[in-house]
């Protein structure tokens, strides 16, 4: 269910990608939108650019009126465990949000109000979707609790995930991300857009599980982890920028 007046204790505390990522899948996504579709969002969203509302869910979910949409930025899965065997949030988690949400924009029923609203859902979702430590352990909180330093800083592996990647790798602004990372042919594009929600949620727990075998707790990070893992944040952004405008160009066509 979409609307929910419960919030859940063990919600991921951190938000996927930061700003900046969340604007770079965004700006992927508006970068591949068909000119028809990209006119009817225009519309939708008042003028705005997907860009314009990217992280707008991270901003309002401690809002009274949006307190329910606390646990749809993340789905936990433990070791050893599918999504299907983890006991599953009353609240929803991003999986069950996401496929809510393009069911109601797909079947063409919604108020403009509500298509405005939902549309603004799944442009932040399904980056969070691709976020590697949003399909994290529930019983580490998705990394939260996985104590490490970045840089000689204490911190913790969820954080270093969700924006400490993205904005030390590169010094770009989210446009030269896009420049330089969404550059691939056509059917190149077409091949990385293909798949479900509940395809990208698997493929993107199997990124989380590397990242935990490869980061232990206390772990001291620099360089190299950065120089390492920046090929995986670029693959992440890139998948969920790709997926985002597939989902969008499908239903606005």
């Amino acid at each position: 269910m979409l609307v929910s007046i419960c919030l859940s204790s063990c919600c991921s505390t951190a938000f996927g990608w930061g700003m900046k990522g969340h604007d770079i899948v965004a700006a992927i996504a508006a970068n591949n939108l068909k000119p028809g579709v990209a006119k009817k969002l225009n519309r939708i969203l008042d003028g705005h650019t997907l860009m314009y509302y990217s992280s707008w869910m991270d901003f309002i979910r401690k809002d009274e009126p949006y307190q329910y949409t606390a646990t749809w930025h993340y789905a936990n899965i433990d070791a050893g465990e599918t999504y299907e065997s983890m006991p599953k949030n009353p609240t929803g988690d991003v999986l069950t949000a996401l496929n809510e949400i393009i069911s109601k924009l797909r079947s063409g029923t919604l108020s403009d109000s509500m298509q405005t609203l939902y549309v603004k859902f799944l442009i932040h979702l399904v980056g969070d979707i691709h976020c590697p430590m949003h399909t994290g352990h529930l019983s580490d909180l998705g990394a939260n609790k996985i104590s490490v330093t970045w840089f000689g800083k204490p911190t913790n592996l969820h954080a270093v995930w969700d924006d400490m990647l993205v904005e030390s790798a590169k010094k770009w602004s989210y446009t030269e991300w896009v420049d330089n990372i969404d550059i691939l042919d056509r059917k190149r594009k077409q091949q990385l857009a293909t798949g479900t929600p509940a395809d990208w949620l698997t493929e993107t727990h199997a990124v989380c599980e590397k990242i935990y075998e490869d980061t232990p707790e206390d772990s001291e990070l620099s360089y190299q982890y950065m120089f390492d893992n920046y090929p995986v944040v670029e693959q992440q952004l890139l998948r969920a920028g790709l997926r985002l405008a597939d989902i969008l160009n499908s239903i606005y066509k």
